[in-house]
């Protein structure tokens, strides 16, 4: 007997799970620029109804953005997500409200322990959106002036050689 017309609408048939692609919605490139990534961590973000509809749409800033700890939690400060253009426009909304993460226990130990070193930062990279909205977090050591001068030295170089042109 075939499965019920409803499983094969959402996607399900012979007991397989149908699982949307995970698009990248939001990158952070200045934090790449700005921080040594050390190592990146996923997490999950609590949204309102019309904040993940807006997030699938790509309306989404993370440009100074980044992680606090407030009483043991994580939290997103400081990332935009605009209005969603058919939500209502009596209720008051504020792009840049906290945004609590959901990750676990030891993951929230381990970020907090390593973000009280001095320079250290948990900043967001990439927003990603598929059958949930994540985050893409990244623990960085922030580069000094002249770290940065060098980066884009070398980026200059690479481009020239790239080009075919003389160095």
């Amino acid at each position: 007997m075939p499965f019920p017309l409803y499983f094969r609408t959402v996607g399900c048939y012979a007991g397989f799970p149908h699982t949307p692609p995970v698009k990248v919605t939001a990158q952070n490139r200045r934090a790449r620029f700005d921080y040594e990534i050390l190592e990146t961590t996923e997490a999950g973000i609590v949204l309102t109804g019309q904040e993940a509809k807006s997030c699938r749409m790509g309306h989404v800033n993370l440009s100074g953005a980044y992680v606090s700890f407030l009483r043991e939690k994580p939290v997103l400060k400081n990332m935009g997500i605009s209005r969603y253009t058919y939500a209502s426009k009596n209720e008051p909304y504020d792009e840049r409200r906290d945004r609590d993460l959901l990750l676990s226990a030891t993951e929230i130990h381990k970020l907090q322990t390593k973000t009280e070193e001095k320079g250290m930062a948990v900043v967001p990279l990439e927003l990603h959106v598929g059958k949930f909205v994540k985050v893409l977090l990244g623990l960085g050591r922030g580069r000094k002036k002249v770290d940065k001068r060098h980066r884009i030295k070398e980026r200059e170089v690479e481009r020239k050689l790239k080009s075919g042109g003389e160095y």
